[in-house]
């Protein structure tokens, strides 16, 4: 008898997989067979995920949330999906509920054909609703540079005499202790400003 594996993914550091892993419970009771990363469906070296692969086998269950936590666009989906198949490895997608049932013995290819036609719906709908984003992204940041707001970084706010002292502080003129008198800022606040104006150099 195979294992159930789940996995779950966001595409970055500051989202959460807590949605995801509620609901692979149900289907995963051990955690150690689920496999996350926070990392862009880009990235084919996701570490959990090829931890994953390197774990499962013929027989085995993978358990996922939606479809495009495989991957970002269709035909990266695509291919994960005939590996797991060529693998023997079952893929249920909770999402859609026909990926989650079980037929009898030899009438696998009447679920097979529905399961393709549906994945190849939503993963085409998945990657125009990506490509959507980001050409409102791209239009968005148009519109907001042809109205001259500043993008990215907020602009760094130092006491006019600072590039002076920081000179002097530099070049051994003064300490940074008078440095920090002269511009009457805190220890903490001082080098934290230091390291902020460095990377801008």
């Amino acid at each position: 008898m195979g294992i159930n594996f789940g996995y779950t993914r966001v595409s970055t550091k500051e989202q959460h997989l807590d949605r995801q892993y509620e609901a692979l419970k149900p289907y995963v009771t051990n955690d150690k067979y689920i496999y996350s990363d926070k990392a862009s469906g880009k990235d084919m070296d996701r570490e959990g995920f090829q931890n994953m692969l390197k774990a499962m086998r013929k027989g085995d269950t993978l358990f996922i949330k939606s479809i495009d936590r495989l991957g970002r666009n269709k035909e990266q989906i695509k291919q994960y999906l005939q590996y797991f198949k060529d693998e023997g490895i079952r893929v249920k997608i909770i999402d859609l509920p026909t990926t989650m049932q079980d037929v009898p013995e030899g009438q696998e290819w009447v679920i097979d054909m529905i399961n393709n036609i549906i994945i190849e719906v939503y993963t085409s709908i998945a990657q125009q609703e990506r490509e959507t984003l980001l050409q409102r992204q791209a239009e968005g940041i148009a519109v907001a540079k042809a109205k001259g707001k500043h993008l990215g970084r907020p602009k760094l706010e130092l006491p006019e005499e600072w590039g002076k002292l920081y000179k002097q502080w530099k070049s051994g003129k003064i300490t940074a202790v008078a440095f920090m008198d002269m511009i009457d800022m805190k220890k903490p606040t001082f080098y934290k400003k230091v390291k902020e104006y460095e990377a801008t150099l």
